[in-house]
């Protein structure tokens, strides 16, 4: 099977190939795929990174001809078009994480496809690590809370701690279910900075040993709580103990 890359700006991944059926996940520009099957209007594919399985809709654009150089490091980078010299902005973006591949250079613009220029501020090598997870996590406080979104359009729990991964392009599972399998289990039952906090269906991560920041449906946000706090409140409204505790150093 071929790889392919994802050319536009997000797409839901599905978990059956019906427009009304459940969305699990999304895919972003410039991530890469295998096509499994096809169905109609409808494409099983496989995402390279985390081996995740959905259906996407055949009228996504994709090709096996592209080869990312910059990737996206703001929460949403804005697309424009050039018109006379000037960039003129569209109501359009590029996602955190996205990868590109750049056309063209002009002044403090980059050309990704024909006519599609994004700020070049807005951008890193492809290469480029950041390690302080808090920085990338912080990017999406008040983002609305999403069953399987993962930009700042929406983002749901387990998204929010993989997309750190993501942009590193180190392995880590999408789904909770998966995550808190892979996880190691800490030892030390000091909570502390980096401890990643999974319970059956959610999970967040401590800023440092009192604060918290998650993807927190009940409060329809990616917010941040004191830790003890939320412990006991999902304990006492969602009847759910922690079920494991790890620590993203060990990734």
């Amino acid at each position: 099977m071929k790889n392919n890359f994802f050319n536009y700006s997000v797409a839901n991944i599905y978990t059956k190939p019906l427009s009304n059926s459940k969305v699990s996940s999304q895919i972003l520009y410039g991530e890469k795929f295998k096509v499994l099957s096809k169905k109609k209007e409808w494409l099983k594919i496989k995402t390279n990174f985390d081996n995740y399985i959905g259906y996407i809709k055949k009228t996504n654009k994709f090709n096996q001809n592209f080869k990312p150089n910059y990737k996206i490091y703001k929460l949403r980078s804005r697309i424009f078009k050039k018109i006379n010299n000037k960039f003129l902005p569209t109501n359009n973006f590029l996602y955190f994480a996205s990868a590109i591949s750049i056309k063209k250079k002009i002044k403090n613009y980059i050309e990704f496809e024909k006519n599609k220029w994004i700020k070049i501020n807005d951008t890193k090598k492809i290469n480029h690590l950041q390690t302080n997870f808090i920085k990338i996590l912080k990017l999406f406080l008040g983002c609305k809370y999403l069953w399987g979104g993962k930009t700042a359009k929406g983002i749901d729990c387990s998204a929010l701690i993989q997309i750190y991964f993501y942009y590193n392009r180190i392995f880590f599972p999408r789904d909770t279910k998966d995550q808190v399998k892979f996880c190691k289990k800490k030892i030390n039952k000091k909570l502390s900075k980096g401890d990643i906090i999974f319970w059956k269906g959610h999970v967040g991560i401590c800023l440092n040993q009192s604060k918290f920041i998650h993807a927190y449906g009940p409060k329809k946000k990616v917010l941040i709580m004191p830790t003890n706090f939320t412990i006991k409140l999902i304990k006492k409204t969602a009847k759910l103990i922690v079920k494991k505790v790890s620590n993203i150093k060990n990734y």
